[in-house]
């Protein structure tokens, strides 16, 4: 269940807060090799099952690009702001991979808010998401997001 504001000005207030976990969603081989068919990476250890047993991770694993790319759909999980004319993935700051998903992982994103900032036209928000790996201690991909809410 998302943290709802209403408005862009109400999120001003939420420097800080834990937004909590997403849903788990399955990473299998599928959704690996269409990233890979829509980014055009088909290195072995993402897209050769066999090849990748004898492998570093005795599996194949996510593209980390394909974990970074997930954020955009965890982040409505996370957080959403009603009555605004548009949202906006303005881009990310840091971004880091501690630990490869391999393939069948179940993963899901904890979030916080960092900094929220007035805008031109609305509010500037940086979300902090920890991707986790069930069962990992490691996270698989940290990334502070921005995303602007326009009034």
């Amino acid at each position: 269940m998302p943290t709802i504001f209403k408005t862009p000005q109400e999120l001003l207030k939420a420097s800080g807060t834990n937004l909590g976990a997403t849903d788990w969603v399955e990473i299998t081989q599928k959704r690996i090799n269409l990233f890979a068919e829509a980014t055009g990476d088909h290195q072995w250890i993402h897209t050769d099952p066999e090849k990748a047993k004898n492998g570093p991770f005795g599996t194949t694993i996510a593209h980390g690009y394909l974990t970074l790319s997930l954020t955009n759909m965890f982040l409505p999980d996370l957080l959403q702001v009603t009555e605004i004319s548009m949202g906006i993935n303005y881009g990310v700051n840091k971004i880091r991979f501690p630990h490869p998903v391999p393939v069948d992982s179940q993963i899901r994103a904890h979030g916080t808010i960092i900094e929220v900032d007035e805008i031109n036209g609305g509010v500037q928000a940086i979300v902090q998401l920890t991707i986790e790996i069930d069962g990992v201690e490691k996270p698989a991909c940290i990334v502070e997001s921005i995303s602007r809410f326009l009034n």
